[in-house]
């Protein structure tokens, strides 16, 4: 096995296509990947590169149905989606005057034609590099979807690679794009993306919890220090990324950490892993017997070849489990060389699943996980960019962004900002509470007041809880290339161009976000937040009620309110936190699994050891959650499906919490064959099934039958405004004639003249105007 097939686990011959899949001539060289997917190449030398790239590592796809046309001067290629037509030899660029004259692809069954030079003014681009210093969405790249239906991607001055695992630039002058045609059929253009370029890999388990980063130096004694505070306040963490660590970034400072191996140790023990982050200038050397500072040079093979083997691999034998790369050189072929042999090199290692974090290379990002968007400011306007960026590099299939919670530096530290970051990050790829150094940046939960503490708390909680959902879907993107975020438009292209909507994302296959990005009205004291919910039924996620989708509306969130729903007969599998054992991000021992009626339903619960490639041998085990609906009578089943014994607990107990649901009349439930004792009660407006510890080999079956047994409970406005009345400092005489009004048939007219002549009975104006503001929003929905 060559070191390219140890790193990929692709032959290099892999890079290579099918001969019948080619057309060629002196010039050109054009192959039909798959009925959507082209590779066009033109050399005046008439050379033409078989090596993989950066962006091609496999290119011997199964020959698709092609009907070829073709003569001595012309060549017709007709698959599925397209139809390219060429006068053989000519410049694919055709002339001046008339771009498409010798060369252009018919996308079949439509008007749209794809020719070199064409502007592709429909593309809704997808990534950059970083969000450093940005209080708005920077240029960002072409990405493959597009409301032509095609999408060209150049690979004509990328990266090659060796078979000896080194890479390389191109030298030649010579045409090299990938052309999709997929009209509507994104999601098949996304496999063949994948294809090409490889699929995401899996991260480790560990990488889904809550990370701490913070630009300072920690001593021993800090590490200690903050960690019980974590475990006083009652905040799960599971990573420790360590910034400044080292004088010369490549052994730990003794003065801070003498013995960094226990330390390390102490940490694996309380299920915490440990980063460092690499400031990839210069590292230390010799020239002529003396020490200096030698360049870091990834164009080296064997510089970094003795890098790894000189410094990484001392440090990995200290249990440093990944590193942060905080590395930009002047040309992006450097910082993506960093990544291709940090993150391969990471992959190598003994039971050691990869992880870097470090900027974003542009091409082929999804390959070296996770991406770092660098040191973005405190502000608004930060957070409200990040949704929107995290959905659309989903349209370049990159899902694993980290920002920094709360943002990084500057601006102006401020609870609502904190409060509101913290649960975007509990709904987003990565959660990382990093900033500057300096006393003044409180990421710390604890430094805030006990409000803001204690909804930190309950989020970071609800993340860790997530986890098993969490790393299913992580599974499915590595396996399938199902982004983890999907932005709305991609099924409501139409909503695209609508700023309202624009933030809002699936998030995998069950839940669905619209992120708060604006600040509270003060009066109020709620945010107001203008949302429109897909087809289908959804349900808010903490107390259930239940929204028509297809609609547009309007709802007023609390400080420790976030909306997220949970879409009709969504499986949520959640863990259940130890209190002595919070960071643990391992399979649990113990489950909770949310069920959401109206609709049956199947998920598949992904688990193996959550840190090693062993998973790639079959070592891992899938558990289906098969949910049977009607509205009487319901059944969950919960069976081994695919995979090994012994790769989670032996035992495992399950709370099954059916929501919206009035407990039933009927609750059989059956391990095996046999009959189960299982414990049913209500809370809230859920209905609860619990089992005691069970065998994780045996199937469990659970029918419950009553009479009505689901909740309407359909989310009303009039109940959110009357909480609003019921909270505002104001005399309750005067709430109920406020109450009158809002709630009366009158029109909005009469309403706004009621309003404002209680001013007479001395309703403040500022409450005046919220009311009257208050109004309008109704009316628009």
């Amino acid at each position: 096995m060559d070191e390219f097939e140890q790193r990929f686990g692709l032959k290099y011959e892999d890079a290579v296509s099918k001969n019948d899949a080619i057309f060629k001539g002196l010039k050109y060289r054009i192959t039909v990947l798959s009925d959507m997917l082209v590779r066009l190449e033109y050399s005046e030398t008439g050379v033409f590169e078989d090596r993989p790239t950066e962006l091609a590592r496999f290119r011997d796809f199964q020959v698709p149905k092609i009907i070829v046309t073709q003569d001595e001067k012309n060549l017709d290629l007709k698959t599925n989606y397209f139809e390219l037509i060429y006068e053989k030899e000519k410049p694919f660029t055709g002339s001046r005057f008339s771009p498409d004259q010798y060369f252009k692809v018919k996308l079949l069954d439509t008007d749209k034609v794809w020719f070199f030079g064409q502007a592709e003014a429909r593309n809704f681009k997808s990534t950059t590099t970083s969000l450093d210093n940005a209080l708005s969405l920077p240029k960002l790249e072409k990405g493959l979807y597009s409301t032509d239906g095609f999408v060209s991607l150049d690979d004509s001055k990328s990266l090659i690679f060796n078979k000896d695992g080194s890479v390389g630039k191109r030298t030649d002058m010579r045409i090299d794009t990938y052309l999709f045609m997929y009209k509507k059929d994104f999601g098949f253009c996304l496999k063949d993306y994948y294809r090409l370029t490889g699929y995401p890999p899996l991260i480790p388990r560990y990488a889904l919890g809550v990370w701490w980063n913070r630009d300072e130096a920690y001593s021993v004694n800090d590490i200690y220090s903050l960690l019980a505070k974590f475990r006083k306040y009652e905040i799960p963490i599971s990573v420790l990324l360590l910034n400044k660590w080292s004088k010369n970034d490549v052994s730990f400072d003794t003065s801070l950490i003498p013995e960094p191996a226990n330390v390390i140790s102490d940490l694996h023990r309380d299920h915490i892993r440990v980063g460092l982050t690499l400031n990839l200038d210069t590292v230390p050397g010799t020239s002529d017997g003396k020490a200096v500072d030698v360049p870091f040079n990834v164009y080296d093979k064997n510089f970094m070849k003795q890098y790894f083997d000189t410094f990484i691999k001392l440090l990995n034998g200290l249990g440093v489990d990944f590193y942060s790369l905080n590395y930009r050189p002047k040309d992006l072929y450097a910082l993506r060389m960093a990544n291709y042999y940090f993150y391969n090199y990471m992959n190598s290692e003994p039971n050691k699943r990869g992880l870097i974090l470090s900027r974003n290379g542009l091409i082929d990002a999804h390959l070296y996980p996770v991406c770092n968007s660098g040191e973005t400011i405190v502000d608004w306007k930060t957070l409200k960019m990040i949704p929107e960026f995290n959905s659309t590099s989903s349209n370049i299939g990159l899902s694993w962004w980290s920002h920094a919670i709360g943002g990084f530096k500057d601006g102006i530290e401020d609870n609502e900002l904190y409060t509101r970051f913290v649960q975007l990050g509990t709904y987003s790829p990565i959660f990382r509470f990093s900033s500057k150094g300096g006393h003044y940046y409180k990421r710390e939960p604890w430094r805030w007041d006990v409000k803001t503490r204690n909804i930190v708390r309950d989020y970071t909680n609800v993340r860790h809880k997530l986890i098993p959902y969490l790393y299913s879907e992580a599974y499915k993107y590595s396996k399938t290339g199902l982004p983890l975020m999907q932005p709305l438009y991609y099924r409501y292209p139409e909503l695209y161009d609508e700023p309202t909507y624009k933030n809002e994302y699936y998030f995998g296959t069950e839940l669905f976000i619209a992120p708060i990005t604006e600040k509270k009205d003060p009066v109020m004291n709620r945010t107001v937040t203008k949302l429109f919910l897909p087809n289908g039924m959804w349900y808010d996620f903490k107390t259930g009620k239940k929204f028509p989708g297809g609609k547009r509306y309007i709802s007023f969130f609390q400080d420790e309110d976030y909306p997220v729903f949970a879409k009709q007969g969504g499986i949520i599998p959640l863990a259940i936190l130890d209190d002595n054992d919070r960071n643990n991000t391992d399979n649990p021992i113990k489950m909770q699994i949310h069920i959401f009626p109206g609709k049956s339903n199947n998920y598949k619960l992904y688990e193996d050891d959550g840190t090693s490639n062993a998973y790639r041998d079959g070592n891992f085990l899938t558990t289906a959650i098969d949910y049977n609906y009607l509205p009487n009578n319901f059944t969950v089943i919960i069976r081994p499906l695919e995979g090994k014994k012994g790769i989670i607990p032996d035992n495992r107990s399950y709370k099954i919490r059916f929501r919206n649901t009035r407990q039933a009349d009927n609750v059989i439930a059956y391990l095996g064959s046999n009959r189960l004792d299982v414990k049913t009660y209500l809370d809230d407006q859920d209905f609860i099934v619990e089992t005691p510890m069970v065998s994780t080999e045996e199937q469990i079956s659970i029918n419950c039958k009553g009479r009505d047994i689901e909740i309407d409970a359909v989310r009303l406005i009039n109940e959110d405004i009357d909480t609003i009345i019921s909270d505002l400092k104001i005399p309750t005489v005067l709430k109920e004639k406020i109450s009158d009004i809002i709630f009366s048939e009158d029109d909005i007219k009469k309403k706004r003249i009621a309003i404002r002549k209680l001013s007479s009975q001395g309703l403040h104006e500022i409450f005046i105007k919220m009311f009257l503001k208050l109004l309008e929003y109704v009316s628009e929905f």
